[in-house]
């Protein structure tokens, strides 16, 4: 393994109607927005093939029942595929033993329609409940890809955080591995036009993104960026061109496409000296 290497995950979170659903959106618009993630599914994945790059998918339990051709279709074209929940309700609002049965139901429905078994998962909304952790390691997930405490460097989920009054008692590191993501790297804030926010000039956000693996390369000679993208947000044509310049600009700097699950696999072997 060469001693300088960089790293690009391209995620994407394929939430469809899910989305809109857990918002209690359900009128035929809003689920016709989630609908147009299929026709973004098909485009990207003509874009990764003709680059010959494998993503990471995280697929709600919702969408692998609703659309399971589309679903299996990225299954077979060598993707990973990632749990995203079942009915992209964040875990924080839910019990134990409701988020457990979310944790169990969606991994059901990844093997069912897809035949893999899933190592990574990333929390509806990106929020973790005092319980995740400890249900994630319980149900033998390698990676959780919801947290933010770095934006290059893989990390340790701690669990049981103490959060005091006047400080923090941090809680025991475990062995599930973080990958982290951020809002910055995430399409549907710049894009998405939802409670106000969103549709940036596509252009622009490119610049940004460019700007953080730039400095990844320069301030280290690991690391891993992950991008987040949702196929109803990044479908859009000109998104996709965007997103083709993307990766056009990053392989012309040197940046290795892997899945999530490649990463942190290099980055235990790294941290265990098999690298």
């Amino acid at each position: 393994m060469p001693d300088s290497r960089h790293l690009v995950c391209l995620s994407f979170d394929f939430d469809a109607v899910s989305f809109w659903m857990a918002q209690g959106l359900t009128s035929p618009t809003s689920i016709s927005r989630g609908e147009f993630g299929v026709v973004g599914v098909q485009r990207i994945l003509k874009v990764l093939e003709s680059h010959d790059i494998k993503a990471s998918f995280f697929i709600p339990g919702v969408t692998l029942n609703t659309y399971p051709d589309v679903c299996r279709a990225i299954a077979e074209a060598g993707h990973e595929i990632g749990h995203h929940g079942f009915t992209h309700v964040s875990p924080v609002k839910m019990s134990r033993e409701d988020e457990l049965s979310a944790l169990l139901k969606g991994k059901t429905a990844i093997q069912e329609v897809t035949g893999q078994v899933p190592v990574g998962y990333r929390s509806p909304a990106w929020d973790l409940s005092e319980n995740s952790i400890e249900l994630l390691l319980q149900e033998g997930f390698v990676y959780d890809s919801s947290m933010m405490a770095h934006d290059y460097m893989p990390y340790y989920a701690r669990d049981r955080d103490q959060i005091l009054e006047h400080r923090i008692i941090f809680g025991a590191e475990t062995g599930l591995v973080e990958l982290p993501i951020s809002w910055s790297l995430d399409d549907f804030p710049h894009f998405e036009y939802f409670r106000g926010g969103g549709l940036q000039i596509a252009s622009q956000v490119l610049e940004n993104w460019l700007g953080d693996f730039d400095f990844m390369c320069s301030d280290t000679s690991w690391g891993v960026l992950t991008y987040t993208f949702h196929p109803f947000v990044v479908g859009r044509g000109h998104r996709m061109l965007m997103l083709v310049e993307l990766i056009q600009r990053l392989l012309d700097k040197g940046a290795a496409f892997v899945t999530g699950q490649t990463a942190v696999t290099e980055f235990q072997d790294r941290l265990s000296g098999n690298a």
